[in-house]
């Protein structure tokens, strides 16, 4: 397609349907200022909680934990389990090969 076919009225040839696209900013300094309140100090939260409430709220956390089943704990730990014996294998072969250096060097 050539410019003559996209231009529209205005004979540009970028899309004009999208404010991105036209180059008209999207937001503005007053459009953020309203959407920001002020915090009032009837509506604070207040912070922590009390003894009391605290096993009722874990018990309610708990709840919605999801638990891995069985057959997943497994794969995770023998996942976990090869993770460290490749690193492992792979720090005390660094070490090794750094003590060998280190011997090289310092013995005459």
């Amino acid at each position: 397609m050539s410019d003559d076919q996209n231009s529209g009225v205005g004979g540009t040839s970028r899309p004009t349907g999208k404010r991105q696209l036209s180059g008209v900013s999207t937001s503005s300094y007053e459009a953020k200022k309203a959407t920001v309140a002020a915090p009032t100090p009837t509506t604070e939260k207040k912070v922590g909680g009390s003894v009391v409430s605290f096993l009722p709220e874990v018990y309610s956390e708990i709840r919605k934990v999801i638990w891995p089943t069985a057959r997943q704990m497994v794969i995770y730990t023998i996942v976990v389990l090869i993770f460290l014996v490749i690193l492992t294998a792979l720090v005390s072969g660094v070490d090794f090969i750094a003590g060998l250096g280190v011997e090289k060097i310092l013995t005459p």
